[in-house]
């Protein structure tokens, strides 16, 4: 940031703001697309982590989504009431529980396809500067979590 002392003040000026409006716009058009598929934009997460690897254990998922156990043990539940996913207690430590996909949650994959190509025409981005986007955000994450003492 630069600019005067008032400048550092204005809404306008705080990067922070803009990644909030865009989340937000992404958001409304995430509920809009995932209407059909039956899914919340959190629960659509979870499924892109299980659908890259099924049967991660519920810590592995919430540190890959990011997610305290408070907030993924919830919305797991409502998966698994849809029939998406089904937890497993591990037999080797009754601890541990894994998240594995029922047929459902993986045949949702193949309906799921349009989804990103949607996001991304709507974006008005290219496919190079929507990744160069996404390596510029994942840089700012690892330096915030870094000043912050947060790992993910």
């Amino acid at each position: 940031m630069t600019g005067t002392a008032d400048d550092l003040l204005k809404l306008d000026a705080q990067v922070c703001f803009a990644l909030h409006a865009t989340s937000r716009a992404f958001d409304a058009l995430y509920r809009t697309e995932l209407r059909a598929l039956g899914l919340t934009y959190p629960q659509y997460l979870a499924m892109l982590v299980l659908w890259e690897t099924d049967g991660l254990t519920v810590k592995r998922l919430g540190e890959r989504l990011r997610l305290d156990s408070g907030t993924l043990s919830p919305l797991l539940k409502r998966m698994e009431a849809g029939g998406l996913v089904e937890r497993r207690r591990s037999r080797e430590d009754e601890r541990s529980v894994s998240v594995h996909l029922t047929e459902q949650g993986a045949a949702l994959r193949t309906r799921a396809l349009d989804v990103p190509r949607h996001m991304l025409a709507s974006t008005g981005l290219s496919p190079h500067e929507l990744a160069d986007l996404r390596r510029t955000l994942q840089r700012v994450t690892e330096h915030l979590d870094a000043a912050t003492g947060s790992a993910a």
